[in-house]
């Protein structure tokens, strides 16, 4: 079997992709059309032109200016379906949505326009493409913390539609610590926890979302290795990572994929996930942050079944629904 037909064959999850982020320029401009928004690029090629990111926050600038072509619940609907299609060709079998409430309640949206057309699309992948998902409200850490408990009291009357929070946008001078009390509130309603740490910002960001906002996910995390006694805590403690390697290049992270971590956090027993972050952005699909990490740092098919094998087991659903797609799992990796 070729690599690219193994890797399309496991069934995985993927648990860091911001829905926003999988806005292609094509459907931006298609909504922002008839929407009767004004984009700040004349067409597709130019605003493909314009990623060339030299960090995370000039990919920020672009996102949020892209954001604005998102008005109604058609739109949200439409923007996750495209996803879910692209999802179902890369073998996802279960998907983890952040979504950013508060870069649309900023522009006057309503809350509810933003979650009723995602949760519709979440209905219509399981029905009609077989892919389960879970809805995570992320917080945007440029913003006050105060502003994450607004975002958070909008969101109380829906948490039976949300399973967890996130923290995400700039790292860089706001650490964990920041949002300490908005988490311990979310903690309280029973609200998964996850949070961007250790991308930009350093180690001890992972070391503070783990302790002082008991998260039970690490997004992105590549800076762990440079705190072994911190790697070897959390490979004990099981603590999933949500690695996003072509975000990780493009953003400059790392150089180029054969430089990035991800083999050495995999080899020191952390339990590594693979996932597309932004992929409209970022240049590719969970697919393609496969096969290109795959081969940049030459990873075996074992490695592979063990990646997928970590985001079924990092995923937030119960052990009846994980069954059967790790039992899928185990069948193609006998079959290689």
């Amino acid at each position: 079997m070729e690599l690219h037909e193994f890797i399309r064959a496991l069934p995985k999850a993927e648990l860091h992709l911001h829905i926003e982020g999988s806005l292609e320029p094509e459907l931006m401009f298609e909504m922002a059309q008839r929407n009767g928004v004004k984009l700040p690029y004349a067409n597709v090629e130019e605003t493909r032109a314009a990623y060339a990111f030299t960090d995370l926050q000039s990919f920020l600038d672009i996102y949020y200016a892209g954001a604005a072509a998102l008005i109604h619940e058609r739109d949200f609907h439409d923007l996750a379906m495209a996803y879910f299609y692209r999802a179902k060709v890369d073998g996802v079998v279960h998907t983890e949505i952040f979504f950013d409430p508060q870069t649309h309640t900023a522009r006057g949206l309503a809350f509810e326009t933003v979650l009723d057309g995602l949760e519709r699309a979440c209905q219509e992948a399981q029905s009609q493409l077989g892919i389960s998902s879970r809805l995570i409200l992320c917080f945007l850490r440029h913003l006050p913390e105060e502003d994450a408990f607004r975002t958070l009291e909008q969101a109380v009357p829906h948490l039976s539609r949300i399973h967890g929070v996130g923290l995400d946008s700039s790292e860089k001078g706001h650490p964990p610590a920041k949002f300490q009390r908005v988490f311990a509130k979310c903690r309280e309603l029973g609200l998964h926890l996850v949070a961007h740490a250790g991308e930009e910002g350093p180690a001890d960001y992972i070391r503070d979302a783990v302790d002082l906002l008991h998260v039970e996910r690490i997004d992105h995390g590549v800076r762990v290795t440079d705190d072994p006694a911190l790697v070897e805590r959390l490979a004990k403690e099981k603590i999933p990572f949500t690695v996003c390697p072509l975000s990780n290049l493009k953003l400059r992270v790392f150089p180029d994929l054969s430089t990035h971590s991800l083999k050495r956090m995999l080899g020191a027993g952390l339990r590594v996930t693979i996932n597309s972050d932004d992929p409209a952005y970022f240049g590719g699909y969970i697919g393609q942050n496969y096969l290109e990490t795959a081969k940049a740092l030459k990873l075996s098919k074992n490695e592979l079944v063990t990646i997928a094998r970590n985001s079924l087991l990092g995923s937030f659903v119960t052990d009846a629904e994980r069954a059967p797609w790790l039992a899928k799992l185990e069948a193609v990796a006998k079959s290689a």
